[in-house]
Order: C-alpha cells, then structure tokens, then sequence
C-alpha cells in the first residue's frame, strides 16, 4: 500500500514543528492561568537582567507558554522596577535592618565609582533583603492571580468554544 501522506520537509519536521509545539503549549484554560500567575511572580525577581532567563527556565520546567511568559514579563517591567524598591524595604522591615539603608543614589554612585566587590559589600544585604520579600510574596502572587484567573479564563475558553470563527 503506498504511502499517500505528503513527506514533510527537514525545515518542517526540524523548525516549524518545535516552534509550533512551543507556541502552542499550554493553551488550556487552567494552564494559561498558571502562566500568567507564575509569570507575574517571577518577572517580579527584584534583581535586574534575570527575568527573562528565570522565565525560560521556569517555562519550560513547569511546560508553560513561553511566548506568553516572555509578554508578561516585558509588560511588567514598569512594576518590576517599582517592585524592587518596595522589595527592599519590606526585606529590611523583615530583617529589622535599621542602620545603612539602601538609597538609589547611593547604589547609583557606588556602582560608577567603586569596584563590584566594594558594590556587592555595600548592598550586599539590600539584594538579600529584596529576596527575602519577594519569595515570601510569591506564594500569595501566584494563588491569588492563578485563583482569580481560573474562572475568566475557563469562560473565555467557552466563548471561543461557542463562537467558531
């Protein structure tokens, strides 16, 4: 019996369908909340420069939506930037820091003019502290978006199953 199936080409069977699996995995109702909730929390990483790489990872750990991953992530930035700060303080209320707290002018100026070691000496506990308050956040971050996502995306996903285009 000859086989009637067209052969799919090298580019196809080697590009096309890894970039097609990967946009589209995870698009049900309930992972696309999980997307979006762990997303958030991560894009949330109060250090700088690691979103994006934290995303991937976590992404493809966990098999999630990596277009969407990287979407969240970049529209969060403004937030990510605030988030920092208030990171921060929160960590140092955490750790009942109350002597050398962290300034943006400071940490600004210190990183032009001294060495990143003398940088890492100086804010090393601001990083600890910001880490400190954003793990202990992320929990919340992620029940509260994945549990206040769930519905509206299960009724999204039901519109779209009753209006075909």
């Amino acid at each position: 019996m000859p086989d009637t199936q067209p052969r799919r080409s090298f580019w196809k069977r080697r590009l096309g369908d890894p970039i097609l699996a990967l946009l589209t995995q995870g698009v049900t109702p309930d992972k696309v909340a999980a997307t979006f909730a762990v997303g958030t929390a991560v894009s949330l990483f109060p250090f700088l420069g690691f979103t994006t790489t934290f995303n991937i990872g976590v992404g493809l750990w966990f098999r999630m939506n990596q277009p969407l991953l990287q979407a969240i992530n970049y529209l969060l930035t403004p937030l990510h930037l605030v988030m920092i700060l208030v990171y921060v303080r929160v960590g140092e209320t955490i750790w009942g820091a109350k002597e050398d707290r962290f300034s943006i002018g400071d940490l600004l100026t210190t990183f032009r003019d001294d060495s990143i070691s003398e940088f890492i000496h100086r804010f090393g506990w601001a990083g600890i502290h910001a880490f400190t308050a954003w793990l202990i956040s992320v929990p919340f971050i992620i029940a509260g978006l994945y549990y206040g996502l769930r519905p509206l995306m299960r009724r999204l996903a039901l519109l779209g199953a009753s209006n075909p285009s």
